[in-house]
């Protein structure tokens, strides 16, 4: 969804959007919360009651991949992508693993 997209999306369904925002982290920055929030406006259709905490539980995963470059099984990264296709992160941080830094240090 694009930003225009959400907003439509949040005018039309305010009931919803007020649920999603009580689901924000105390620590979250906006530009952290925002993504996070548009990756559970793209997929909480497909999650409802009881099954609302695994969407957050996801939501987080994908958020800690992408801001903090946590590592997950391949699969689990896999089901990330495909429910975060479209959402754009700007300036997301890149992460390099162990040994890529000491491949380069040794060259």
């Amino acid at each position: 969804m694009a930003e225009v997209e959400i907003e439509e999306f949040i005018d039309q369904n305010r009931h919803l959007a007020t649920l999603v925002d009580t689901y924000r982290g105390i620590s979250e920055s906006e530009k952290h919360w925002k993504a996070r929030r548009e990756f559970l406006f793209r997929n909480i259709n497909d999650f409802e009651d009881p099954h609302i905490d695994q969407l957050l539980a996801l939501s987080m995963v994908w958020a800690n991949n992408v801001f903090l470059g946590c590592r997950y099984s391949p699969d689990l990264l896999e089901k990330m992508k495909e429910m975060a296709e479209g959402i754009v992160v700007e300036d997301a941080p890149i992460f390099k693993t162990r040994d890529e830094i000491m491949n380069k240090q040794k060259r």
